[in-house]
């Protein structure tokens, strides 16, 4: 994919799966000069109690190209949502951002010279680390995708918001 704008920041948003496993993911993408590396490295350099955001990896000692930052949107509250964290969300993670570079959707540039901050709820509740890692995945490649593309598309945008709902809330008619 050609970036025919020199646009610096790219931002897009992915949700995936129904109930307590779902992911939703926040991306950052752009240039490490720019203000996605400057979030990268704020992020990176202050972690808050319960949110320690670390370098996604594809296996220890391989992170994922580009760089990409995990921050949590939910504290750790036990040891198996601390695994379905750290283990399948960023591993559904990892292997989107790399597909992403490989299928050509982020620019041969991005490989050395940009970062991905990803921003990602797992919910303490969760139960299925599979589901965990399949939602994350497909989320991930929905917001890097996104981001890219400038998606969702305004005529998109105005009929969800015409009758607008998410899984949390749906308006009384």
């Amino acid at each position: 994919m050609s970036t025919s704008e020199n646009k610096t920041l790219y931002i897009g948003e992915g949700f995936e799966g129904p109930g307590v496993n779902l992911a939703h993911i926040n991306v950052l993408v752009g240039p490490r000069s720019g203000p996605a590396g400057q979030a990268f490295a704020t992020a990176l350099a202050t972690p808050s109690a319960g949110h320690a955001p670390f370098v996604i990896i594809a296996r220890p000692g391989v992170p994922t190209k580009p760089l990409t930052l995990y921050v949590n949107k939910a504290q750790i509250v036990n040891d198996f949502h601390g695994n379905a964290t750290w283990g399948a969300s960023q591993a559904g993670i990892a292997k989107a951002v790399a597909e992403s570079l490989q299928e050509g959707v982020l620019p041969p540039e991005a490989e050395n010279d940009w970062v991905v901050v990803s921003a990602n709820w797992v919910n303490p509740a969760c139960d299925d680390l599979d589901a965990v890692y399949e939602n994350n995945y497909r989320a991930a490649k929905n917001a890097i995708r996104a981001a890219m593309l400038g998606l969702p598309q305004r005529d998109e945008v105005f009929a969800a918001a015409a009758q607008v709902s998410n899984p949390f809330y749906t308006p009384k008619a």
